[in-house]
């Protein structure tokens, strides 16, 4: 009976936490919709949401003492498990230097990624919850890839890694001074946003001499007095590139179920500051007619199809079954990168780390203009990239037949400016710099 009376209990308070969740999801897709296309609104409903957040959050931070012994980790906002926080985190959990430490790892989903964690020392918590306040509170370190929540206020004893999730190619920050995009990302935002990021960093990670120019600029580390706190040992994420085995191929392609008879190709466009909706998000407009390149390329390759984590809408590509496989929610992209036989990219980073590979590289940039004018600009100047840059469809289908590849003097160049620290080692040496001094 005792027992009974407590199932009773339980379940009425999970009901009624339920009840509080779907309340609160209601009232804000209510509050979204009315706000429409208003960003001004937009931004006060954001600022009130923020002040909510950081009042719970202090209560935390005044009552939990700092476990020196405790890590906090995330990527992409809570969106994954990936990236350089992963290799780091993976490193630590093999190093008996680290056995008496607890990881915590904050998601979106927890639910969706506890199978990759067997093991008793990593907690698995909800991104932006209580608890994630209550972990950030106490935990000694803070491991990220991307910029975190503005209300949490670091005690003065504890660490802030930033890892950052890429070589920039278009300009980030501090240093965008073409005005496009939509009222939601206008220069002066955010630029108080990376400001407000920069001023808790403690590290910044950066895999060369060109991204460590870049990073201090964009996040305005100069004027912040944090030039000292970069980082300059190679991205931890791309040890895997370096140190993978011939069968990982083949079980990643088994699991993909790709056929063994066809080449792939990485297709990986970014997002478009232009092309978002409030309550929404970041959209995107395919801009390649998969009938025709399905028709001229489907008896030789498949393609891989994977979109920005930024991008919110869905793509259906079952008329393509066989020849488009949508892995755009596929967890880590590197297992992406090392069964590709080519990428095939735009204005996404993601060619800075696939050039490790040292295989072909196609810049299909059909809206090279608009963007480089009036979206974003470049760092570089684009005859440093190691390919060619394609802006019709059809002269990129000859590309792909043709196949003409070869690991040239500039390609070669390219890797020497941008990857000279990615040699299998990084993560060992960025560990050291922070937790070894």
């Amino acid at each position: 009976m005792n027992n009974t009376r407590l199932e009773i209990k339980r379940t009425k308070r999970k009901l009624k936490r339920l009840r509080r969740r779907y309340r609160h999801q209601i009232i804000k897709a209510i509050l979204l919709k009315l706000i429409g296309k208003n960003y001004k609104l937009k931004r006060k409903y954001d600022q009130a949401l923020l002040n909510r957040r950081k009042r719970i959050y202090m209560k935390k931070y005044y009552n939990l003492p700092v476990n020196e012994k405790m890590i906090v980790f995330d990527a992409f906002m809570g969106r994954k498990f990936v990236d350089s926080p992963k290799a780091i985190y993976e490193y630590m959990l093999r190093d008996p230097k680290f056995a008496d430490y607890t990881f915590v790892w904050a998601f979106k989903h927890p639910n969706k990624k506890r199978y990759y964690f067997n093991n008793n020392r990593t907690i698995i918590i909800k991104y932006n919850s209580a608890t994630y306040f209550e972990y950030c509170a106490q935990a000694k370190y803070w491991i990220t890839n991307s910029r975190i929540p503005e209300y949490l206020i670091k005690k003065d004893e504890q660490v802030f890694i930033q890892c950052w999730h890429g070589t920039p190619l278009k300009k980030l920050g501090f240093d965008i001074e073409v005005k496009g995009g939509n009222e939601n990302t206008d220069n002066e935002l955010l630029r108080q946003k990376y400001n407000n990021d920069a001023m808790r960093y403690d590290y910044m990670i950066s895999p060369s001499k060109y991204c460590s120019e870049k990073f201090i600029s964009a996040f305005n580390l100069k004027d912040l007095g944090k030039e000292d706190i970069i980082i300059e040992e190679g991205y931890p994420r791309n040890d895997y590139l370096i140190n993978y085995k011939e069968n990982d191929i083949e079980e990643i392609k088994i699991n993909l179920n790709i056929p063994r008879d066809k080449k792939v190709i990485l297709y990986a466009p970014t997002w478009r500051d232009n092309q978002h909706t409030i309550g929404v998000g970041y959209t995107y407009e395919l801009g390649v007619d998969f009938d025709n390149l399905k028709e001229s390329l489907s008896y030789e390759y498949v393609i891989l199809f994977r979109a920005h984590y930024f991008v919110a809408n869905q793509f259906d590509f079952e008329k393509y079954n066989g020849f488009v496989y949508n892995v755009s929610e596929y967890e880590d992209i590197n297992d992406l990168y090392i069964i590709s036989d080519m990428l095939i990219t735009d204005y996404s980073s993601v060619f800075f780390d696939y050039a490790n590979l040292k295989r072909p590289i196609l810049f299909y940039m059909y809206d090279l203009e608009e963007y480089k004018n009036n979206l974003r600009d470049f760092y570089i100047d684009l005859d440093e990239l190691p390919g060619p840059i394609i802006e019709e469809e059809n002269e990129l289908i000859k590309t792909i037949k043709k196949n003409k590849f070869v690991y040239d003097k500039k390609y070669k160049k390219f890797n020497a400016k941008f990857n000279y620290l990615d040699d299998g080692e990084a993560t060992k040496r960025v560990i050291e710099k922070i937790f070894e001094q």
